[in-house]
């Protein structure tokens, strides 16, 4: 039994068939059926069952999943110690990262690794803050970097950056070159949010309870899960929205007011490590990028 066999097995099983499995491992579909063969051959254990022209886990092969992972992940962690021990900064480093963060700051700060640590492998994924925090949580993600506040008590959060939210129209909108906003404006708007769980709207919830309002009150037309998405539906319509100031200027005919209502709706880019998970050289090479290496939590 070979690694690869268990890296094969286990994109079988996820997918559910041998051509998409082939297709996702960069392989022949001849060689992943030759690895299953192999594996069953060896164990006499079915691992699959053949149906039609489709396969699907046998009860042995379900029973099995668990095991293969571990064995998979356990190998990926003596990769890791072993990167860890050259004088060199070098090895995996799994990011995760809401959207703002990831399209409009983290860039810059990963050509800079890059530039000064080049054999270290970044992977970036990207999703709202609450699925960034879980991921920490978990362990399939080094470091996150969110906006605002987290709701998983076990994660240490560092301030790296500041935002502010801003109020955006058509620049047609005839709150354009409105002098003053109040809560009936608010009310009286169409209105497209970010989806829940993302900082963008938490923050905006936050800042609707100082004006005494709540999502409720609004007329909402639309949730979407992509800033870009948000701004290209406001500038083609009459609805507004709220987001960050970094993303406002991306799109074209959109008009961005500061809002002026007791606090603006300031917050902060955090980043999130596991206090009880082993620090690589990569993971202090990041947040060396950050300087903030030795410093205490925000």
């Amino acid at each position: 039994m070979t690694l690869d066999q268990l890296r094969i097995f286990l994109a079988v099983a996820e997918r559910g068939h041998m051509t998409r499995a082939a297709e996702a491992l960069h392989m022949s579909q001849s060689a992943v059926s030759a690895a299953i063969a192999a594996l069953e051959g060896q164990s006499r254990v079915a691992l699959f069952n053949r149906v039609g022209r489709g396969i699907e886990l046998s009860a042995a092969g379900e029973a099995f999943v668990s095991t293969a992972r571990a064995v998979i992940a356990q190998a990926g962690l003596a990769r890791t110690v072993l990167d860890d021990l050259a004088k060199e900064p070098r090895g995996r480093l799994r990011l995760y990262a809401s959207q703002t963060v990831a399209s409009y700051w983290l860039p810059a700060r990963l050509i800079r690794l890059h530039e000064r640590f080049p054999h270290i492998e970044v992977s970036l994924t990207i999703g709202n803050t609450a699925q960034v925090a879980s991921a920490v949580a978990a362990g399939s993600a080094d470091l996150g970097f969110v906006e605002g506040d987290v709701s998983e008590e076990n994660l240490k959060r560092r301030v790296v950056a500041r935002d502010e939210l801003v109020l955006v129209m058509s620049e047609t909108h005839a709150l354009a070159g409105a002098t003053t906003l109040e809560a009936a404006d608010y009310r009286g708007q169409a209105w497209i949010l970010r989806e829940k769980g993302s900082g963008t709207r938490s923050e905006f919830e936050a800042h609707l309870a100082q004006m005494g309002l709540a999502v409720a009150d609004l007329d909402v037309a639309l949730e979407i899960p992509s800033n870009e998405a948000v701004l290209s539906a406001v500038a083609a319509g009459s609805c507004v929205s709220m987001v960050s100031s970094r993303v406002a200027g991306s799109v074209r005919g959109i008009c961005q007011r500061p809002v002026a209502w007791r606090d603006p709706p300031v917050r902060d880019f955090a980043v999130l490590t596991h206090p009880e998970r082993h620090r690589t050289r990569a993971i202090e090479a990041m947040l060396g990028i950050l300087d903030l290496n030795g410093r205490p939590a925000g």
